[in-house]
């Protein structure tokens, strides 16, 4: 990974605290964002915790500042922080709406548009956007998540193709239903309703999206961008 600095946000959640261990062990230096929840991977000499607001566009830009002060470059934009308040769509207050699209998809728009200026000076970065397999099929009451997370695939999509030419790639990962993160809220018999439509009859393996992860940040990564790669087993193709 020849010491890549990687800026992962959400890294105190559960996917984003598994991707973090699992980065932590490869040659490269962590800047982990959390706002309200502490981050549980201790820092170290390659390792930074960076408290930010997502949601307030100053804050996003500090965030890229101090990291930037902190290590000198950022080579990987990792954006996974994310929330979900599950209401059917008629009972979905406002502030709900627009809390998860504030996280959801502002967030990933504030940091990609303030990482970018570095990444164009160096003519080179990547941007991973987590997105969810809800945006690409709907689920019943996720009206506000997965209406964030298919705005993510369009902006991934966009912003592709305004950035390939400097050497930038953005792709995103639409997950299915892993056994950390959200899936860690949902009643078990519910979690047992949903392993039962899933293909692969298993949920998935953070291992998954930090091997993606890995390849598409590497060298041989470089040709890929505008992409919605899906890691669901089966789930949505």
């Amino acid at each position: 990974m020849d010491q890549k600095v990687i800026l992962i946000t959400g890294a105190s959640g559960g996917m984003g605290g598994a991707i973090s261990t699992l980065f932590s062990t490869e040659n490269v230096k962590l800047a982990l964002q959390y706002n309200r929840n502490k981050v549980k991977l201790e820092t170290c000499e390659n390792v930074a915790h960076f408290q930010a607001d997502l949601t307030d566009e100053l804050q996003v830009s500090e965030l890229i500042e101090r990291v930037l002060l902190k290590f000198g470059r950022i080579d990987v934009l990792i954006n996974n922080a994310g929330v979900s308040h599950s209401a059917m769509s008629w009972k979905t207050e406002a502030s709900s709406w627009k809390e998860t699209m504030a996280i959801n998809l502002d967030a990933p728009f504030f940091l990609s548009k303030h990482v970018t200026p570095h990444f164009r000076a160096k003519k080179s970065g990547r941007i991973i956007n987590i997105t969810s397999v809800v945006a690409q099929t709907g689920f019943v009451g996720t009206a506000a998540y997965a209406a964030s997370k298919a705005g993510l695939i369009g902006l991934t999509k966009t912003l592709s193709k305004e950035l390939v030419s400097s050497g930038i790639t953005v792709n995103a990962l639409a997950l299915g239903y892993f056994n950390v993160g959200m899936i860690e809220d949902v009643p078990a018999d519910l979690q047992e309703q949903i392993i039962r439509t899933i293909p692969a009859g298993r949920l998935g393996d953070p291992k998954s999206v930090f091997k993606t992860i890995k390849w598409l940040v590497s060298d041989e990564g470089d040709y890929i961008t505008g992409q919605t790669i899906n890691l669901n087993g089966g789930l949505y193709s």
